[in-house]
């Protein structure tokens, strides 16, 4: 055994040794950066000119493989690891022609860098399934867009569906290939057998349109805002839809609701704000409708010169990777503390991670199903590629 193993086992064992400790730090591995541009190997995070104004930066990693759908520029890029672009899809008419890759290629040619053109409109939510197919979201044109009489959504979203090599299939809407555009999309995953969620955000609720690996439509699940599960011990507590997140590996989701109470002056029996409860997290099966199980998660406590400032606050909950394996974090000044929350055996671990006042201008965070954490981070002139291996941290929890 070399000196790497032992160093990497010291590693390993310093992470499990800290498990139990309130803030054990979680080591943090920049992988590459880009300029902010508009060119194939650059991101348009902040505004351009001309009239496209900021618009979403979607990601997702898949296999230790980036994937960037860049809204200011109309573009879908992929990266390795080491920051090597790999291919472009991108609109012509928001974008410089490529310089360094292939274009016009055929079915039957091989290249290893390359790029086709499809005219994005305004790509933002990406996910990537076990086939390396690309689902990005995009926005119908202003003037093509229209309202549900029913639920007074604006209907302006769809589901577009490359294969691999990035050549378009189809595009998806709510009844499936070619369906009626979605309401205000706020989260797109791939799940078990490469089956596509797009959650939706109405005026008085969330719809989550569930589709199998051919685009056909499969469920459609319905929370209403009057909805959401009570607490037992508090039945008029308010309840507020922190985030729903899709299971990886699973036909569930994962719904997490913070519950608060009113707080009134006595002397005047006026309201003067609210008072945090609880936070639970319930799993529903997609099938049937039907909440399988829950559990609690607690306040975090925010401390103040080294003490409790007996103030208690919501975790926000950032994604759940497979075996129904949460992650949540509430932000420091320096960074985030983590609070990791099985929802089978209700075992819970915490962390933190940390990172400067100069990436502070922007960071967007996701989870792997495999339980990686890992970002973009940005600065004035470049976005960082950065993750940390918080599956390792999270260890063997039963």
């Amino acid at each position: 055994m070399n000196k790497y193993f032992y160093l990497l086992l010291i590693f390993c064992l310093a992470l499990t040794g800290c498990s139990n400790y309130k803030n054990s730090s979680i080591q943090r591995e920049d992988l590459f950066s880009l300029e902010i541009g508009i060119l194939e190997d650059q991101i348009a995070l902040y505004r351009l000119e001309g009239d496209r104004g900021i618009r979403r930066i979607g990601f997702t990693m898949r296999d230790g493989i980036f994937y960037v759908s860049d809204g200011n520029s109309g573009k879908i890029v992929r990266f390795n690891s080491y920051g090597d672009l790999l291919f472009m899809i991108y609109n012509e008419e928001t974008n410089p022609p490529p310089i360094t890759l292939r274009t016009n290629i055929s079915a039957e040619e091989q290249a290893t860098r390359w790029a086709y053109s499809y005219p994005l409109e305004e790509p933002g939510w990406i996910t990537v399934d076990s086939r390396k197919h690309i689902f990005v979201e995009d926005r119908l044109p202003a003037q093509v867009r229209r309202t549900d009489p029913e639920s007074n959504a604006i209907l302006d979203g769809i589901i577009l569906h490359f294969d691999q090599d990035g050549r378009f299939i189809s595009y998806l809407g709510q009844n499936g290939i070619g369906g009626n555009p979605f309401p205000r999309i706020v989260g797109l995953t791939t799940s078990v057998r490469d089956e596509l969620a797009v959650i939706c955000r109405l005026p008085e609720g969330w719809n989550v349109y569930w589709f199998d690996s051919a685009g056909t439509h499969r469920f459609l699940v319905k929370i209403a805002a009057n909805m959401i599960p009570k607490l037992p011990d508090w039945p008029d507590a308010l309840a507020i839809i922190d985030k729903i997140v899709v299971a990886p590996d699973a036909r569930r989701l994962y719904i997490k609701v913070d519950y608060s109470r009113d707080i009134f002056d006595q002397s005047t029996n006026t309201r003067t704000g609210a008072e945090p409860i609880n936070s639970v997290i319930w799993t529903l099966n997609v099938e049937d409708g039907v909440y399988l199980s829950s559990v609690e998660i607690p306040l975090y406590e925010i401390i103040e010169n080294g003490r409790p400032a007996n103030i208690r606050v919501f975790y926000s909950l950032l994604g759940v990777s497979r075996a129904g394996k949460a992650l949540l974090y509430f932000p420091l000044e320096t960074g985030y503390t983590l609070l990791y929350a099985d929802t089978q055996s209700h075992q819970q671990r915490r962390g933190n991670i940390q990172f400067s006042n100069s990436e502070l201008r922007y960071n967007d965070f996701q989870l792997s199903s495999d339980g990686i954490l890992y970002a973009m981070l940005a600065d004035n002139y470049n976005v960082k590629f950065v993750w940390w291996r918080t599956d390792r941290f999270i260890g063997e929890l039963p």
